[in-house]
């Protein structure tokens, strides 16, 4: 049956060039959206950008911080305040430590004695570890280090790293990112470590965990920006870093605790990415809040698993 004429189509609706008004188009800016003639296209490895956004990414190569959250340039620093906080720290373990502690640094009793990170084991008669209730241990363990050596690695890196993200990502955040991860690193240490009825646990100390988790949000809030040079070789250079330091972790495992290390990664990239959220500041402010108390509800449901593991290995602790 002849149905007649079909209708003509919907007109397609014209847009014309921010730039040249006169001009109609249908190309849009890869990076801002607006409608671009092609005067104005400039090549972009995905589509075309206009000169404006060009412009922009330009002035964002000489000045890498724009666009993130920065701190306060001058003054009072959380990451110094950390460092000499490890140094005073390591002053007391050597003393405790006696003679030749000073280069050695404490035995591994007298680490599990000044609060090192340890599932459970007994001294003097006395149950001690964070299956034993002494969950305090996570935070603890994160100061002390096992020698002179070991503190002047993690204070380097805290050094270089801490000042950069503490610059970039505000004081607020900067601690955040180092206490949670450091938790996070340290119920990762605890919850996997070998079970055995003998000794469950070896002890475990060092800033580490917390470090791989300001490497993490390094890479991870760089890697939102990767399409502008700068922020691509800092991703490229952050990875090649955090690849040669999991070799030696893993190549090394006899003496590293690479589950604090993967355990502090792994929540580092997490908080990165959601600390500048998205949206309005507001609700930049709460995804990050959101991730950070995520982190560590993970963190305490993973202590208690483990302790929950460990004492129906052993029983009823008196």
């Amino acid at each position: 049956m002849d149905q007649g004429p079909l209708p003509p189509p919907p007109p397609s609706v014209v847009e014309a060039c921010y730039r040249h008004p006169q001009v109609q188009t249908g190309v849009h800016c890869t990076r801002c959206g607006r409608p671009i003639c092609p005067d104005c296209m400039v090549p972009a490895p995905v589509g075309h950008q206009c000169p404006d956004c060009v412009r922009e990414a330009r002035q964002e190569f000489h000045r890498p911080t724009r666009g993130v959250a920065t701190g306060p340039s001058r003054g009072f620093s959380i990451t110094n305040l950390l460092l000499v906080l490890l140094g005073v720290i390591y002053v007391v373990e050597a003393a405790a430590a006696g003679s030749g502690g000073i280069f050695a640094g404490p035995s591994a009793l007298k680490l599990v004695e000044l609060g090192a990170n340890i599932g459970l084991a007994q001294i003097g008669g006395e149950l001690v570890g964070v299956a034993a209730g002494q969950e305090w241990r996570l935070l603890t363990s994160m100061f002390l280090h096992g020698g002179l050596i070991h503190l002047l690695m993690n204070g380097y890196i805290l050094f270089i790293f801490g000042n950069v993200i503490e610059q970039e990502l505000g004081r607020v955040r900067f601690v955040t990112i180092f206490f949670v991860t450091g938790l996070f690193a340290s119920a990762a240490s605890y919850a996997f470590a070998p079970l055995t009825v003998e000794g469950i646990g070896t002890p475990s100390v060092g800033a580490s965990g917390a470090i791989f988790g300001l490497f993490g949000a390094f890479l991870a809030y760089n890697w939102r920006r990767r399409e502008l040079a700068f922020y691509a070789a800092r991703v490229r250079s952050a990875l090649t870093l955090i690849i040669i330091n999991l070799v030696f972790t893993f190549a090394l495992s006899s003496v590293i605790d690479w589950r604090a290390h993967v355990g502090g990664l792994v929540a580092g990239v997490v908080a990165g990415f959601a600390a500048e959220g998205m949206g309005s500041a507001r609700s930049k402010t709460w995804l990050f809040a959101v991730a950070a108390v995520s982190l560590l509800v993970i963190t305490v449901g993973i202590t208690m698993w483990r302790t929950d593991q460990i004492l129906r290995l052993v029983g009823p602790l008196t």
